[in-house]
């Protein structure tokens, strides 16, 4: 049995069941500041948040910012203008991460200029990373933005490798108009371990950056989640849905170290004509602390189109010390998340569709051992397990689930529904309870056989 046929069979043993059962959207009522409007409580979201999400107010000031645990993912917004604060109480050693997805309503109308922009700040309020996402360079429909600040634990930055109390800022950015409300927003965040002992802090060596052989299996039916909690796990294969304008389909692809992943988005033909829908189709790939590593977007006029992702470098943990962001992102093994979007304003020029978009795959590279962790990830569902790590988690998080639970959420599950598995539709009824130990053997073996060679 090949590597993709052991991987996807333990991926689905252990994780698709819990993927496939978030997939529909998950509404709630947004945190509003102060004297600033909140999205309606019934309007609907073009996002699923994470079901385990906890609503957090965001703060105008530090002083009265709400902290965040490690390893779990909240619900708050975004107002039209100002800064939003949370909190973070970190250690000496540790990376930490935070990702910031903003939700614009699904008829907004945004600009290339507008998106958001994230910090994270010491206790004295100096700059630690800052990190910008627009609109720009992609689709002008409205969908949700990511954008991801980190304290990285740095000789360049003495000042953020102390223990303490830090600030994350979030704040929109670009032109306002009259008719603009507040966001809802999904903060997730994330500890990376320190190494046993410290390597080489140098540049990664090259890589072939020549663009893979495409992947020409026959597509299978597989539809994406519909928010970062809920992507649908697939491996190296091709993968069809449908979509309609508007709509944002999430998948996840496990990639152990030394691998690379590469990934095209087909748009299929209808009855083209003089028109054209510009930014029609966006395919992007983050990195499984949600940052945006790579994204295509293309025009549409009615006749087929392909979005292909440009090649990036195997994963390793030297590629932090890239020249750009692109490599910097391939640090971590773990699940990395391909998010294709369909612009609203399609349904104006071609109909409401659906459209048939196909996924293709492709996971290449040797496998490596991974650096010698002195711990473990938090949340531990996202990244792969780290072997032989010392026990116990890190300071102020749990080893919460893909959708970034801690601990009490990830006792026990129940699965109620799977459908859309191949080319037909299965319902499955399943009782059961997952205990953490379970799950935890679970992860283990679905990386164990992603690491075995090809037979």
């Amino acid at each position: 049995m090949g590597r993709r046929t052991a991987w996807w069979g333990a991926a689905c043993r252990f994780g698709a069941l819990r993927a496939a059962v978030v997939t529909a959207l998950v509404c709630g009522t947004a945190v509003a500041l102060p004297g600033r409007p909140a999205v309606a409580e019934d309007a609907p979201s073009p996002y699923a948040f994470a079901p385990d999400a906890r609503s957090v107010a965001a703060a105008t000031g530090a002083a009265d910012a709400a902290r965040l645990e490690a390893g779990r993912t909240y619900k708050s917004s975004l107002p039209v203008t100002g800064d939003t604060y949370y909190r973070l109480d970190l250690d000496a050693t540790s990376n930490a991460y935070v990702s910031a997805t903003a939700i614009p309503p699904a008829d907004a109308e945004v600009s290339s200029s507008n998106g958001l922009r994230i910090s994270v700040r010491d206790a004295d309020g100096g700059s630690c990373s800052f990190k910008t996402e627009t609109f720009a360079g992609g689709s002008l429909s409205s969908h949700a933005i990511t954008a991801v600040g980190m304290r990285e634990i740095s000789a360049d930055r003495p000042r953020c490798a102390k223990a303490g109390t830090y600030s994350v800022v979030v704040e929109r950015v670009g032109t306002t108009a009259p008719g603009d409300v507040t966001w809802d927003l999904e903060l997730s965040t994330f500890l990376e371990p320190p190494l046993k002992r410290t390597g080489a802090t140098t540049a990664p060596e090259p890589w072939n950056s020549d663009a893979p052989r495409p992947v020409t299996d026959k597509p299978e039916r597989r539809s994406g989640g519909a928010g970062f909690a809920s992507a649908v796990p697939v491996g190296q294969g091709a993968w069809r849905s449908d979509l309609t304008p508007g709509q944002t389909l999430y998948y996840k692809v496990p990639v152990g170290w030394g691998q690379h992943v590469h990934a095209t988005a087909e748009l299929a033909g209808g009855a083209g004509d003089s028109r054209i829908a510009v930014g029609a189709l966006e395919l992007s790939l983050h990195s499984p602390v949600r940052a945006s590593l790579d994204e295509d977007s293309l025009n549409y006029r009615g006749k087929p189109i392909t979005a292909t992702l440009e090649p990036l470098p195997p994963v390793r943990y030297e590629n932090r010390y890239g020249a750009t962001d692109r490599v910097k992102g391939m640090r971590f093994a773990g699940s990395y998340y391909l998010v294709v979007h369909l612009a609203a304003h399609v349904a104006e020029r071609f109909g409401d569709g659906p459209y048939t978009v196909t996924l293709r795959v492709r996971l290449s590279g040797s496998d490596r051992t991974g650096p010698g962790y002195a711990g473990q990830f938090v949340p531990q569902g996202v990244f792969a397990p780290v072997v032989g790590a010392p026990g116990g988690l890190l300071p102020g998080g749990g080893d919460g689930g893909g959708g970034g639970g801690g601990p009490e959420d990830d006792t026990a599950m129940t699965v109620l529904a799977v459908s859309g598995i191949g080319g037909g539709t299965v319902v499955l009824v399943v009782l059961g309870v997952w205990t953490v130990v379970g799950r935890r053997r679970a992860r283990a073996q679905i990386w164990a056989s992603a690491q075995k060679p090809a037979a």
